[in-house]
């Protein structure tokens, strides 16, 4: 069996390294608000004037932080794709 001697600070930031890993790996701890490229991504549109419909309509949730900065709920795009989503056959 083989000792490995460690600094405390090494083996805290070896394990932080390996948790940030993990998470990225597996999608877990996403941001909740994200901004409007990510959201068109994930809602597979191209056109701004789309989002804006989607925000006015309050399909969507949305914060405007300033006036050219508005962040979107991650979560409300996932709802609003799963409420559109069709059954197949």
């Amino acid at each position: 069996m083989e000792v490995i001697c460690m600094e405390t600070q090494a083996f805290y930031a070896l394990v932080e390294e390996v948790v940030d890993r993990l998470k990225s790996e597996n999608n877990i701890e996403q941001d909740q608000w994200i901004p409007d490229t990510e959201a068109m991504r994930l809602l597979n549109i191209k056109s701004k004037s789309t989002m804006q419909r989607l925000r006015d309509s309050g399909a969507i949730k949305f914060s405007k932080l300033s006036k050219k900065i508005i962040l979107y709920c991650r979560v409300s795009i996932l709802e609003y794709v799963e409420k559109h989503a069709r059954n197949t056959f």
